[in-house]
């Protein structure tokens, strides 16, 4: 992505020491593949939306939530079709920010919202358990940085992944915790959407996977 060194580079100066334990790691350091198509959205995005993976599992080493990063990558390009990694970032166990597709690149995580919004993954299943604070730190300082910079509206509204989609995610436990952050929106019945998470625009033709097709099977994620 042409800006992530960019914003990277400024992220903890810009931040300050609230940053010192967030660094934000590139796609060609977790051993991102190249995105089949890379479409952008004007900013700044007016909406962040909040998802867990349920799998890959929580990661606490650099090592492994890259490998995490890889695995999302890889079932989302080369099981579903998609042009890249659906989400615009993730949020790794060792408090690290992962470049997926960034800001103001169009999404494949939330329907009716990826060509509007960031999408942040918290890797790990958060149906019963509260991500660690690092993990909920960086994500703070992830979307505080992404309004400091432009890419995110100050007035941004924050949505969980189950407000636009027929879905556990981000898991009962973080979604509780998300309720009581800041700009977190409950939004009418017309607001939202329960389509296929197919990818918008490059493949809108795409047909729906069966649950055959599909990994893991529950909960829909």
């Amino acid at each position: 992505m042409e800006c992530e060194r960019c914003y990277g580079h400024h992220m903890q100066s810009d931040l300050g020491d609230g940053m010192a334990t967030a660094r934000l790691i590139s796609r060609s350091d977790w051993g991102a593949r190249f995105p089949k198509s890379v479409e952008r959205f004007e900013g700044p995005a007016p909406y962040v939306i909040i998802h867990h993976s349920y799998m890959p599992a929580v990661c606490y080493t650099t090592h492994d939530c890259m490998k995490s990063m890889r695995d999302m990558q890889d079932f989302h390009q080369l099981e579903r079709g998609w042009n890249d990694i659906g989400y615009s970032f993730g949020i790794g166990g060792d408090g690290m920010i992962y470049t997926g597709r960034g800001f103001n690149v169009i999404g494949a995580h939330a329907p009716k919202y990826n060509d509007k919004s960031v999408g942040i993954v918290l890797i790990g299943d958060w149906r019963t358990e509260l991500p660690p604070k690092q993990m909920l730190d960086a994500t703070k300082n992830l979307i505080a940085f992404g309004v400091f910079k432009g890419y995110i509206d100050p007035a941004y509204k924050l949505l969980g992944h189950r407000q636009v989609r027929d879905t556990e995610c981000p898991g009962d436990r973080l979604f509780a915790e998300i309720t009581g952050w800041p700009h977190f929106t409950r939004l009418n019945a017309t607001e939202s959407s329960t389509s296929t998470p197919v990818e918008p625009h490059i493949h809108p033709k795409a047909a729906p996977q069966t649950p055959s097709q599909s990994s893991p099977a529950a909960p829909k994620v």
